[in-house]
C-alpha cells in the first residue's frame, strides 16, 4: 500500500518576520506550521494535504509581510517539497493547548480543558459553577488554521480583554470576524445581546458559522457577508480586528455604528500615530491604549 504523502512549505525568513511567516503560511492553506531556527534567521514550515502553487504561497507570505509593516526582502527563501505521513497533525494537535485571556479560554475543539476550568453540563452562559478560584470562566472552543483569530494572537487577545471590561449586554457587533470568536465571546457572556458579525471573506462567515454551532451559540449570533456601512445598526460595543489600514478607511462608518465603546485592533505600535491622527480628525479624542507586545488595541 502506498504511504500518504504531505507537501510542505519551507520559508526561510528574518527572525522578526517568523510570526508574520507563519501567519502568511495558514492564509494559503497550511493545516499547520512549525518554526526552528537555522543560522541567524528562522525556517517556518507549512503543512498542506496537496502541493500548494509555489507562486501562491509566495503571494500570500509577502502579503503577510505588508500587513506586519515589514520589509519583502525579510523572505530569503522559499521552497515546497513532499514528506513522508509521520502523524505530524495528530502530534501538533497534542501541542495546542487551550489559551487564557482573563476570563475566557480558548480551547480547539478536540482538547478537554482541565476540569475546574472548562464549562460544565448545565452551567448557564458555558461558565463554571461558582464556588472556585475560576467562577466565571467561559471556553470557547474554535477550529486553529481556518480562518484569522485563534486566541493565540495578541490582536484577539486585546479583543477578549476589552469585550470582558467593556460589555455589559444589550448589542454587538464584530467586524472582521474571522473565526467568530469574539461573536462567540461576546454570546456566550450575554445569551440575550443582539449579535452580528460581518466580514468580507464568505468562507469566513461559513467557518464562523460552523464555530459557532459548535459552541452552542449559533442561534445567538447573525452572521452576515460585508462590512460596516450607514445601514450598519449601531452597537454598545464594536471590535473591528481589522488592519491599520483598512481601520483608517472605515473609520466614520465604525465611528457611526458605535453607540458606547469601539475597539480597534489590528494596529502595530509602528502605525498607532496613523490610527490617532484619523481619529482626532474624525473629533474623536476620548480614546485608550492598551497594548500586547508590537500590537496595540485602541478603545474609544
Amino acid at each position: 500500500m502506498n504511504q500518504r504523502v504531505w507537501y510542505v512549505a519551507e520559508a526561510i525568513i528574518a527572525r522578526e518576520a517568523s510570526e508574520a511567516a507563519g501567519y502568511g503560511l495558514m492564509e494559503a492553506g497550511a493545516l499547520g506550521t512549525e518554526t526552528s531556527d537555522v543560522d541567524t534567521n528562522v525556517v517556518v514550515r507549512g503543512y498542506f494535504e496537496t502541493r500548494p502553487d509555489i507562486g501562491t504561497v509566495r503571494a500570500a507570505l509577502v502579503d503577510a509581510l505588508r500587513i506586519y509593516n515589514l520589509a519583502q526582502t525579510s523572505l530569503i527563501d522559499l521552497r515546497v517539497s513532499e514528506i513522508a505521513d509521520r502523524d505530524w497533525l495528530a502530534e501538533w494537535k497534542k501541542a495546542w493547548q487551550p489559551v487564557e485571556v482573563g476570563r475566557f479560554i480558548v480551547a480547539p475543539p478536540w482538547s478537554e480543558p482541565p476540569a475546574d476550568r472548562g464549562p460544565q453540563a448545565g452551567s448557564p452562559l458555558g461558565m463554571v459553577d461558582a464556588g472556585g478560584p475560576f467562577d466565571n470562566r467561559i471556553t470557547i472552543f474554535i477550529e486553529p488554521g481556518k480562518a484569522f483569530c485563534t486566541g493565540t494572537h495578541e490582536t484577539t487577545r486585546l479583543c477578549l480583554k476589552s469585550i470582558e471590561k467593556h460589555f455589559r449586554g444589550g448589542s454587538f457587533l464584530d467586524v472582521g470576524t474571522g473565526t467568530g470568536i469574539l461573536a462567540i465571546a461576546a454570546a456566550k457572556m450575554f445569551p440575550d445581546a443582539r449579535i452580528e458579525a460581518c466580514d468580507t471573506d464568505a468562507a469566513a462567515i461559513e467557518i464562523a458559522k460552523e464555530n459557532a454551532r459548535v459552541n452552542g451559540v449559533a442561534g445567538q449570533i447573525n452572521f452576515r457577508l460585508g462590512t460596516v456601512d450607514e445601514q450598519t445598526l449601531s452597537a454598545d460595543l464594536v471590535c473591528a480586528n481589522l488592519t491599520a489600514p483598512v481601520i483608517v478607511d472605515l473609520l466614520p462608518s465604525l465611528l457611526g455604528a458605535t453607540c458606547g465603546h469601539l475597539v480597534l485592533s489590528g494596529i502595530l505600535d509602528s502605525q498607532i500615530e496613523l490610527v490617532r491622527a484619523h481619529l482626532l480628525e474624525l473629533g474623536a479624542r476620548d480614546f485608550k491604549v492598551d497594548q500586547d507586545g508590537e500590537w496595540v488595541a485602541l478603545v474609544i
